[in-house]
Protein backbone atom coordinates (compact mmCIF):
# COMPACT_ATOMS: atom_id res chain seq x y z
CA UNK A 1 0.00 0.00 0.00
CA UNK A 2 0.92 3.65 -0.17
CA UNK A 3 1.55 6.12 2.41
CA UNK A 4 1.19 9.64 1.99
CA UNK A 5 2.51 11.94 4.46
CA UNK A 6 1.21 15.45 3.99
CA UNK A 7 2.83 18.00 6.09
CA UNK A 8 1.18 21.12 6.98
CA UNK A 9 1.77 24.29 9.13
CA UNK A 10 -1.05 23.22 11.76
CA UNK A 11 -1.65 19.27 11.07
CA UNK A 12 0.23 16.46 9.62
CA UNK A 13 -2.03 14.34 7.90
CA UNK A 14 -1.14 9.85 7.20
CA UNK A 15 -3.61 8.93 4.23
CA UNK A 16 -3.41 5.11 3.39
CA UNK A 17 -3.95 3.96 -0.48
CA UNK A 18 -4.45 1.08 -1.74
CA UNK A 19 -3.93 0.96 -5.31
CA UNK A 20 -5.97 4.72 -6.18
CA UNK A 21 -8.58 4.48 -3.34
CA UNK A 22 -7.71 6.36 0.05
CA UNK A 23 -9.19 3.79 2.93
CA UNK A 24 -7.90 5.28 5.69
CA UNK A 25 -6.52 9.15 7.52
CA UNK A 26 -5.49 10.14 9.99
CA UNK A 27 -4.35 13.69 11.74
CA UNK A 28 -1.78 14.80 14.16
CA UNK A 29 -0.56 18.05 15.39
CA UNK A 30 2.55 19.37 13.24
CA UNK A 31 5.50 19.36 16.28
CA UNK A 32 8.95 20.17 14.22
CA UNK A 33 10.48 18.30 17.61
CA UNK A 34 8.70 15.36 17.42
CA UNK A 35 10.76 11.85 16.79
CA UNK A 36 10.70 8.75 14.71
CA UNK A 37 9.80 6.96 18.14
CA UNK A 38 6.31 9.14 18.45
CA UNK A 39 5.52 8.82 15.16
CA UNK A 40 6.02 5.37 14.98
CA UNK A 41 3.82 4.72 18.10
CA UNK A 42 0.98 7.23 17.00
CA UNK A 43 0.67 5.46 13.10
CA UNK A 44 1.47 2.12 14.96
CA UNK A 45 -1.39 1.76 16.89
CA UNK A 46 -3.86 3.29 14.26
CA UNK A 47 -2.86 1.14 11.72
CA UNK A 48 -3.50 -1.94 14.21
CA UNK A 49 -6.83 -0.81 15.33
CA UNK A 50 -7.72 -0.73 11.95
CA UNK A 51 -5.97 -4.27 10.88
CA UNK A 52 -3.47 -3.17 9.17
CA UNK A 53 0.59 -3.19 9.27
CA UNK A 54 3.58 -0.86 8.65
CA UNK A 55 5.26 -3.49 6.74
CA UNK A 56 2.33 -3.16 4.64
CA UNK A 57 3.09 -0.16 2.93
CA UNK A 58 5.37 -0.28 0.08
CA UNK A 59 5.66 3.24 -0.88
CA UNK A 60 6.19 6.59 0.69
CA UNK A 61 5.52 9.90 -0.32
CA UNK A 62 5.83 13.39 1.53
CA UNK A 63 4.32 17.31 0.90
CA UNK A 64 6.25 19.19 3.57
CA UNK A 65 5.81 22.54 3.99
CA UNK A 66 7.79 22.51 7.99
CA UNK A 67 11.37 21.98 6.68
CA UNK A 68 12.03 20.68 10.94
CA UNK A 69 9.97 17.43 10.43
CA UNK A 70 12.23 15.98 7.73
CA UNK A 71 15.20 14.26 9.85
CA UNK A 72 12.67 12.54 12.26
CA UNK A 73 10.04 11.45 9.57
CA UNK A 74 13.03 10.32 7.02
CA UNK A 75 14.32 8.29 10.35
CA UNK A 76 11.45 6.80 11.05
CA UNK A 77 10.67 5.58 7.01
CA UNK A 78 14.11 4.34 7.49
CA UNK A 79 13.67 2.69 10.87
CA UNK A 80 10.13 1.35 10.72
CA UNK A 81 9.18 1.08 7.45
CA UNK A 82 12.55 0.15 6.40
CA UNK A 83 11.71 2.31 3.19
CA UNK A 84 13.33 5.85 2.06
CA UNK A 85 10.40 8.58 1.36
CA UNK A 86 10.11 10.43 -1.73
CA UNK A 87 9.60 14.48 -0.56
CA UNK A 88 7.70 16.10 -3.45
CA UNK A 89 10.05 19.16 -5.09
CA UNK A 90 8.76 21.17 -8.03
CA UNK A 91 10.81 18.34 -9.86
CA UNK A 92 9.16 16.00 -9.24
CA UNK A 93 5.48 17.53 -10.31
CA UNK A 94 4.95 17.13 -13.89
CA UNK A 95 3.27 20.59 -14.16
CA UNK A 96 4.12 24.01 -15.79
CA UNK A 97 4.74 26.60 -13.32
CA UNK A 98 4.35 30.08 -14.57
CA UNK A 99 6.30 31.90 -11.36
CA UNK A 100 9.21 34.09 -11.44
CA UNK A 101 10.60 32.04 -8.99
CA UNK A 102 9.05 28.24 -9.24
CA UNK A 103 11.39 26.91 -6.07
CA UNK A 104 9.56 28.88 -3.62
CA UNK A 105 5.80 27.74 -3.89
CA UNK A 106 4.29 25.06 -1.26
CA UNK A 107 4.50 21.59 -2.50
CA UNK A 108 1.01 21.68 -0.91
CA UNK A 109 -0.15 24.15 -3.60
CA UNK A 110 1.23 22.71 -6.48
CA UNK A 111 -0.17 19.63 -5.73
CA UNK A 112 -3.63 20.65 -5.27
CA UNK A 113 -3.15 22.16 -8.92
CA UNK A 114 -2.00 18.41 -10.06
CA UNK A 115 -4.77 16.79 -8.42
CA UNK A 116 -7.63 19.40 -9.55
CA UNK A 117 -6.14 19.30 -13.48
CA UNK A 118 -6.19 15.69 -13.22
CA UNK A 119 -9.03 14.83 -11.23
CA UNK A 120 -11.45 16.71 -12.71
CA UNK A 121 -9.91 17.09 -16.46
CA UNK A 122 -11.22 20.94 -16.34
CA UNK A 123 -8.89 24.25 -16.64
CA UNK A 124 -9.09 27.09 -16.51
CA UNK A 125 -9.52 26.10 -12.40
CA UNK A 126 -8.82 27.89 -8.82
CA UNK A 127 -8.19 25.86 -5.82
CA UNK A 128 -9.03 27.17 -1.97
CA UNK A 129 -7.41 25.67 0.00
CA UNK A 130 -8.95 26.25 3.97
CA UNK A 131 -5.52 25.92 6.16
CA UNK A 132 -3.16 27.37 8.03
CA UNK A 133 -3.03 30.20 5.35
CA UNK A 134 -6.31 30.20 2.89
CA UNK A 135 -4.59 30.20 -0.34
CA UNK A 136 -6.11 30.57 -4.05
CA UNK A 137 -4.20 29.03 -6.39
CA UNK A 138 -4.77 29.08 -10.16
CA UNK A 139 -4.46 26.46 -13.27
CA UNK A 140 -5.43 28.57 -16.35
CA UNK A 141 -6.28 27.49 -19.36
CA UNK A 142 -2.94 25.97 -20.99
CA UNK A 143 -2.72 23.58 -17.45
CA UNK A 144 0.03 25.81 -16.14
CA UNK A 145 -0.01 26.70 -12.61
CA UNK A 146 -0.19 30.54 -12.35
CA UNK A 147 0.61 31.31 -9.42
CA UNK A 148 -2.88 33.02 -6.84
CA UNK A 149 -3.02 34.00 -3.71
CA UNK A 150 -2.75 33.32 0.03
CA UNK A 151 -4.02 35.26 2.96
CA UNK A 152 -4.12 34.71 6.43
CA UNK A 153 -5.87 31.94 7.71
CA UNK A 154 -9.20 31.75 9.60
CA UNK A 155 -8.28 30.47 12.54
CA UNK A 156 -4.73 32.28 12.34
CA UNK A 157 -6.93 35.53 12.03
CA UNK A 158 -8.87 34.19 15.16
CA UNK A 159 -6.02 33.12 17.48
CA UNK A 160 -4.13 36.59 16.54
CA UNK A 161 -7.40 38.47 18.04
CA UNK A 162 -7.77 36.20 21.19
CA UNK A 163 -4.25 36.95 21.74
CA UNK A 164 -3.87 40.63 21.18
CA UNK A 165 -6.92 41.57 22.90
CA UNK A 166 -7.14 40.40 26.48
CA UNK A 167 -11.08 41.30 26.69
CA UNK A 168 -11.37 39.61 23.91
CA UNK A 169 -12.47 35.74 24.05
CA UNK A 170 -11.90 32.92 21.78
CA UNK A 171 -15.07 31.86 19.70
CA UNK A 172 -16.20 29.13 17.37
CA UNK A 173 -16.10 29.96 13.75
CA UNK A 174 -19.44 29.14 12.10
CA UNK A 175 -22.54 30.44 10.67
CA UNK A 176 -23.62 33.73 11.43
CA UNK A 177 -26.83 35.35 9.83
CA UNK A 178 -26.38 38.93 10.33
CA UNK A 179 -22.80 41.36 10.53
CA UNK A 180 -24.61 43.32 13.21
CA UNK A 181 -23.43 41.92 16.27
CA UNK A 182 -25.38 42.87 19.86
CA UNK A 183 -22.77 41.32 22.40
CA UNK A 184 -18.77 40.69 21.71
CA UNK A 185 -19.06 37.34 21.01
CA UNK A 186 -21.70 38.27 18.30
CA UNK A 187 -19.81 40.83 16.42
CA UNK A 188 -16.31 38.85 16.15
CA UNK A 189 -18.24 35.67 14.79
CA UNK A 190 -19.60 37.79 12.17
CA UNK A 191 -16.33 39.51 11.71
CA UNK A 192 -14.56 36.11 11.13
CA UNK A 193 -17.87 34.66 8.79
CA UNK A 194 -18.71 37.86 7.15
CA UNK A 195 -15.42 39.08 7.24
CA UNK A 196 -13.89 35.78 5.51
CA UNK A 197 -17.16 35.19 2.76
CA UNK A 198 -16.45 38.79 1.78
CA UNK A 199 -12.31 38.11 1.18
CA UNK A 200 -13.29 35.18 -0.58
CA UNK A 201 -15.63 36.24 -2.88
CA UNK A 202 -13.29 39.26 -3.55
CA UNK A 203 -10.29 37.63 -4.35
CA UNK A 204 -12.60 34.96 -6.35
CA UNK A 205 -14.02 37.58 -8.76
CA UNK A 206 -10.52 39.01 -9.52
CA UNK A 207 -9.21 36.11 -10.20
CA UNK A 208 -11.45 35.33 -12.61
CA UNK A 209 -11.23 38.33 -14.05
CA UNK A 210 -7.84 38.32 -14.84
CA UNK A 211 -7.87 34.93 -16.16
CA UNK A 212 -9.84 36.44 -19.12
CA UNK A 213 -12.09 33.56 -20.24
CA UNK A 214 -15.56 33.51 -21.60
CA UNK A 215 -16.98 30.76 -19.39
CA UNK A 216 -16.37 30.67 -15.43
CA UNK A 217 -13.40 28.78 -14.28
CA UNK A 218 -14.07 25.57 -11.67
CA UNK A 219 -14.03 26.30 -8.55
CA UNK A 220 -12.84 24.24 -5.64
CA UNK A 221 -12.05 24.50 -1.88
CA UNK A 222 -10.57 22.05 0.27
CA UNK A 223 -9.34 21.97 3.84
CA UNK A 224 -11.13 21.89 7.30
CA UNK A 225 -13.95 25.21 7.22
CA UNK A 226 -14.11 24.82 3.31
CA UNK A 227 -17.66 22.92 3.49
CA UNK A 228 -18.61 25.83 5.91
CA UNK A 229 -17.68 28.88 3.49
CA UNK A 230 -18.85 26.46 0.23
CA UNK A 231 -22.73 25.83 1.35
CA UNK A 232 -22.69 30.05 0.95
CA UNK A 233 -20.72 30.74 -1.45
CA UNK A 234 -21.84 30.94 -5.18
CA UNK A 235 -18.81 30.52 -7.07
CA UNK A 236 -17.23 28.00 -5.30
CA UNK A 237 -18.20 24.50 -7.48
CA UNK A 238 -17.39 21.83 -5.24
CA UNK A 239 -15.47 20.69 -2.22
CA UNK A 240 -12.79 17.60 -2.38
CA UNK A 241 -11.52 17.16 1.49
CA UNK A 242 -8.34 15.11 0.32
CA UNK A 243 -7.65 17.26 -2.59
CA UNK A 244 -3.86 17.61 -1.38
CA UNK A 245 -3.72 13.53 -1.18
CA UNK A 246 -4.91 13.03 -3.93
CA UNK A 247 -1.93 15.07 -5.78
CA UNK A 248 0.34 12.94 -3.71
CA UNK A 249 -1.06 9.43 -5.05
CA UNK A 250 -1.02 11.05 -8.68
CA UNK A 251 2.80 11.98 -8.54
CA UNK A 252 3.04 8.74 -6.92
CA UNK A 253 1.56 6.71 -10.19
CA UNK A 254 3.34 8.43 -12.53
CA UNK A 255 7.01 8.24 -10.75
CA UNK A 256 6.21 4.82 -10.96
CA UNK A 257 5.42 4.04 -14.38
Amino acid sequence: MFLAIDVGNTNTVFALFDQAKLIQSWRMRTEPDRSKDEYAIFLGRLFELNSYKLSDVSDVYISSVVPETRFSLERFCSSYLDLEPVYVTKDVIDIEIDLLRPEDVGADRLLNAIAVKNEYDQVPAIVIDFGTATTFDVVDSKGRYAGGVIAPGINLSLNALHSAASKLPKVNIERIEKATGKTTTEAMKAGLYWGYKGLIEGVLNQLIKELEVDEKPLVLATGGLAPLYAENIDLIDKVDADLTLKGLYQIYEKQKV
